[in-house]
């Protein structure tokens, strides 16, 4: 086993719990394939806090609460108090429609800490027809509003598409303007109802990161930015020069990361719909430290294609979700793609990079 692997003792730092398939939005990219009624099977609220339990035998990671959307669940601050209570930072995924001065207030005493909402356009035409409903923009940047007048952190997500690649710019002024500390800028992985969109090209994937870490190399705004779902951006960043110390690593899914289905399936990350195990079956820990997928994606000696001999690939490990998503032929039937047993290949290299290795990295046999 190589040094740079994690494989003994993986610490898991962060966890994303979709709660429900509910959601008031109708988004393209939804990788769930959300609607707006809850769907069959979601945990409970005891299972809810049966789950927390587990989380907290296996460490104390920030849990992200989200959905769907995650406010349409009844029980959402219940579930975050006993969170709160039993030592865990509380943050929640919400796409920030229904968030109201009394909403933030009781986000607030209910322990959680930050807020993410999505922003996808800086024009509200354009956010609320990618987002399926009128007056979405407006609603979301209340909910920001909200969050912070009430001391929520609140980090800005986007996505970014063909539709907005030329406002990215422009969204990360509003954010700012209206007094988030993070923005982070997701990339479009093909699973759920994101199967069906046009992806951006490689190479205005490429451009779009170097561009974003000049942003961060000048200073030119006060955010906190970082990609997902371009663990390529490491490399870049090294190349650049950059300090890498604030970002570790650029793909923390089954390193430091997992994400828990709202039947209570536990997989990779949210975009990598390979099924683990069950909360309701298997206890999370054992999950967690016996999976053998998770086992493989943290021996980087098991990867395959460039990314095996990418002198980058302990900062990087190329994304796991988009090589798996590229090499599955799955029917998503509409766009829901469930949490299944393998149809594709995680260790694939990274479809999306374009960088050729140097080839002198040297793995053990």
């Amino acid at each position: 086993m190589s040094d740079e692997n994690s494989q003994e003792h993986p610490q898991l730092r962060l966890i994303s719990w979709n709660m429900t398939f509910a959601c008031n939005l109708r988004c393209p990219h939804c990788y769930i394939d959300a609607e707006e009624r809850a769907g069959k099977g979601e945990l409970s609220t005891e299972e809810g806090k049966m789950l927390i339990d587990q989380i907290v035998a296996v460490s104390k990671p920030i849990l992200i609460l989200s959905g769907g959307e995650p406010l349409l669940r009844a029980d959402v601050f219940e579930l975050a108090r006993y969170a709160t209570r039993k030592g865990l930072t509380v943050a929640m995924g919400t796409n920030g429609t229904l968030i109201t001065d009394s909403v933030a207030k009781e986000l607030k005493s209910s322990g959680v800490t930050a807020v993410a909402i999505s922003i996808d356009s800086s024009v509200p035409e354009r956010h609320d027809a990618f987002r399926g409903v009128k007056d979405s923009w407006k609603r979301a940047l209340e909910g920001i509003d909200a969050c912070i007048e009430r001391g929520i952190t609140v980090q800005v997500n986007t996505t970014v598409t063909q539709q907005n690649y030329a406002e990215i710019d422009d969204i990360m002024a509003l954010a700012e303007e209206h007094g988030a500390r993070s923005f982070h800028l997701f990339f479009l992985v093909p699973t759920g109802r994101g199967k069906a969109i046009e992806d951006i090209s490689a190479e205005m994937y490429e451009q779009m990161l170097d561009d974003t870490l000049d942003k961060i190399a000048y200073g030119k705004y006060k955010l906190d930015i970082r990609p997902v779902c371009a663990p390529q951006f490491m490399r870049i960043a090294s190349q650049k020069g950059l300090s890498l110390e604030k970002w570790r690593r650029g793909c923390i899914a089954g390193l430091a990361y997992c994400r828990i289905y709202p039947t209570g399936e536990v997989t990779p990350c949210p975009y990598l719909p390979i099924k683990l195990g069950s909360i309701r079956e298997t206890p999370f820990r054992d999950i967690w430290f016996n999976s053998p997928v998770l086992k493989a994606i943290r021996d980087l000696d098991r990867l395959k294609g460039k990314c095996r001999i990418c002198e980058y690939r302990a900062i990087c490990g190329g994304c796991r979700a988009r090589a798996y998503g590229l090499t599955s032929f799955v029917d998503v039937c509409g766009g829901l793609q469930e949490p299944a047993e393998l149809k594709g290949d995680y260790l694939a290299e990274e479809p999306w990079c374009p960088y050729r290795p140097r080839g002198n990295h040297t793995t053990k046999k």
